[in-house]
């Protein structure tokens, strides 16, 4: 039972009882302010009589080292499992128990340098832990003292703007600069204690001026939980056939399960720097009704990734393949690249999920079906198709492509008559070279080639009739709509006029239901042509897989909730990739403040326009005071922030 005038601890602070009040105690703390609380909240130090005064009176004079020595010397090597009170520590130590060196003792055990433990079971340390503490209190020391000195050298390197280096020694003390710079955490001592913002864009910034980083670093994937690391899941991950795990995988069919479609020429068209292709096209006919057949031959990773196996759920989780100007994270992992790419490295035979659709002359789908194919691919670039398709009479090959060229535009005007909105905005293509010894920055504009249209409406096609297909067979399915926009009442032409229609885009949706898909003019909608790239559509392969073979269907809540994970992943590959763009235009630009660029005005509010530089497929707002929508302007770089990802022009 405690009784007034006890030395106590409440909370770990010492107090004096003053007093009882129904089931509570009254006791006064250090700052003298008083507080009820119950008798189990406070531990007792001294019985007392303890006064207000001796709680902030200075230690009594005691020889705490040789009441050590004495201790671990009669212990020996049992210290750790001896212990004594408050009490026997105190007489030993200041030949007395008072509340004054009951209080001593104490703040003994909270220095937890020669005793440890609670104020009820107080252990003495032994030589070598003592020495191990003291250590490690040297260290922690040391390390303070060569924090705060390295922290004056930053600012001083801060001040110098570049005329003094950081050194290796230094750059340890960033780490949690650099951790908050690539989005692993949102705190930074050094920010902090430099008297920085936290935020990502601050450390960033603050790694650049001190160079510890140089602009060649790029933090923008982190920020969303991605990187360029490679896929975890491989191919020899799978489970193998004879596992009864849910999600197994069934062996290949051998190449004589698979329709042979080698005799018809395969065209795979594609970007010069792309080495993933995973859609082609066929043409056959027309027979004497008109009849054409456009065959839109796929890459099949889902005949060995299976839904929940370890591949399906990485590919899952990253929802799309990240594309950086300084590399990529496949969906997929490059084994799975390599077996299963339309093509790859020029191979003979490929296998193919492909899509056999069967149009009327004016291209209305008569049916759609789905085989399990070999094909021979000719691989093109955009560049190299559009020579060809001026090669009709000297090559057989431009002849079929011609007659591909036909039908894209005969389906563009289809889906015009539609109301579609065919949006043509210039494109760049950054490339970062990092391996060289002076590392660099291409942007070059992306031509408009005849044969990317091409490619563009027989995969618009192919996601009509697969969509189509899902539906007049009832397979749960992943697909795509748009609502309307509000198209403006005064059409500009030109790039004015293609900004115009952008902005009146509204978002797409996934769903397991079919809508109209306003801006392809489509009553319905899918994506099946890049499983590679694209988990959405290599989820769609899965099920057109489990009709093929009359397995079992995921039902539609399960790919509702294949759609939700894969959108996540997705969502965040393309904000990584906008990020990572503006970075590398910005490292671009860094060596060229002053220079001039050719921009065209897409829209003007309140003295602001709003232009883009067609040489740098960028936007940017200056003010001015005159011009109009589609007005070509000079443009000077006054400033790039770097850290920001942010360039900063005007009207030259």
């Amino acid at each position: 039972m405690t009784t007034d005038k006890a030395l106590v601890l409440y909370k770990n602070r010492p107090a004096l009882v003053s007093g009882k009040e129904d089931s509570k105690i009254i006791i006064t703390l250090v700052d003298k302010s008083t507080q009820k609380v119950r008798e189990k909240d406070i531990e007792l130090l001294h019985p007392g009589p303890c006064n207000q005064a001796d709680l902030t009176a200075d230690a009594p004079t005691g020889d705490v080292i040789s009441a050590w020595e004495l201790l671990e010397a009669s212990a020996g090597s049992q210290s750790t499992e001896n212990s004594l009170s408050i009490r026997e520590l105190s007489e030993l130590i200041y030949e007395s128990y008072t509340p004054a060196t009951a209080l001593a003792v104490w703040k003994l055990l909270e220095e937890n340098t020669y005793f440890y433990g609670n104020i009820h079971e107080i252990k003495i340390r032994s030589k070598a832990e003592l020495e191990a503490e003291e250590k490690k209190r040297k260290e922690k020391h040391d390390e303070a003292e060569e924090r705060i000195a390295s922290i004056n050298r930053i600012k001083k390197i801060l001040e110098s703007r570049g005329k003094l280096v950081i050194e290796d020694s230094d750059k340890r003390f960033l780490s949690d600069a650099e951790a908050l710079a690539r989005g692993h955490t949102d705190k930074s001592r050094t920010l902090k204690e430099l008297g920085w913002s936290e935020t990502p864009q601050e450390a960033h910034r603050l790694l650049l001026a001190c160079g510890a980083w140089t602009k060649w670093e790029n933090p923008h994937p982190g920020r969303f939980g991605l990187s360029l690391n490679t896929i975890k899941a491989k191919t020899s991950q799978l489970p193998n056939e004879n596992t009864s795990e849910p999600g197994r995988s069934e062996p290949e069919p051998s190449d004589s399960s698979r329709l042979d479609l080698t005799h018809i020429p395969a065209f795979a068209i594609d970007n010069s720097w792309s080495d993933d292709p995973d859609d082609a096209i066929s043409l056959e006919g027309p027979d004497q009704e008109g009849k054409r057949t456009l065959w839109v031959h796929v890459s099949d990773p889902a005949s060995i990734i299976t839904p929940n196996s370890p591949a399906d759920l990485e590919a899952r989780s990253r929802g799309a393949t990240l594309y950086l100007p300084e590399g990529r994270s496949l969906m997929l992992d490059q084994e799975m690249l390599s077996q299963f790419a339309l093509g790859y490295k020029n191979q003979d035979i490929s296998p193919a999920l492909s899509i056999k659709i069967s149009l009327h002359p004016d291209l209305s789908i008569e049916e759609t079906q789905f085989f399990l194919t070999n094909i021979k691919v000719i691989r093109l670039s955009y560049e190299q198709a559009d020579t060809l398709l001026d090669a009709v009479g000297k090559d057989p090959h431009a002849e079929i492509l011609s007659q591909l060229m036909s039908l894209s535009e005969q389906y563009t005007e289809k889906r015009l008559d539609e109301a579609a909105v065919i949006i043509d905005f210039p494109e760049t293509h950054i490339t970062v070279n990092l391996q060289d010894k002076n590392p660099h920055v291409s942007i070059n504009p992306i031509p408009q080639y005849r044969s990317a249209n091409l490619v563009r409406e027989c995969m618009v096609l192919a996601g009509e009739a697969a969509s189509r297909w899902a539906v007049r067979n009832r397979v749960p399915f992943p697909f795509i709509s748009q609502e309307a926009g509000e198209l403006p009442q005064k059409r500009l032409q030109g790039l004015a006029g293609a900004f115009q229609l952008r902005r009146s885009m509204r978002p797409r949706s996934l769903s397991t239901k079919p809508g109209v898909h306003w801006g392809l003019g489509l009553d319905m909608y899918t994506q099946i042509t890049s499983p590679l790239r694209r988990y959405t559509d290599l989820l769609a392969h899965q099920q057109v897989r489990a009709f093929i073979n009359k397995e079992k269907l995921l039902n539609e809540e399960e790919v509702l909730l294949r759609l939700g994970i894969a959108e996540k992943g997705a969502s965040l590959t393309i904000k990584a990739e906008r990020a990572s763009k503006a970075h590398w235009v910005c490292v671009y630009l860094a060596d060229k403040i002053g220079s001039v660029w050719e921009g065209i005005i897409l829209d003007i509010q309140a003295n602001r326009a709003l232009v883009f530089i067609p040489e740098l497929g960028i936007e940017t707002q200056i003010p001015v005071k005159s011009g109009t929508p589609n007005d070509k302007i000079k443009l000077s770089c006054l400033s790039v922030k770097i850290h920001e990802a942010e360039a900063v022009f005007g009207n030259n």
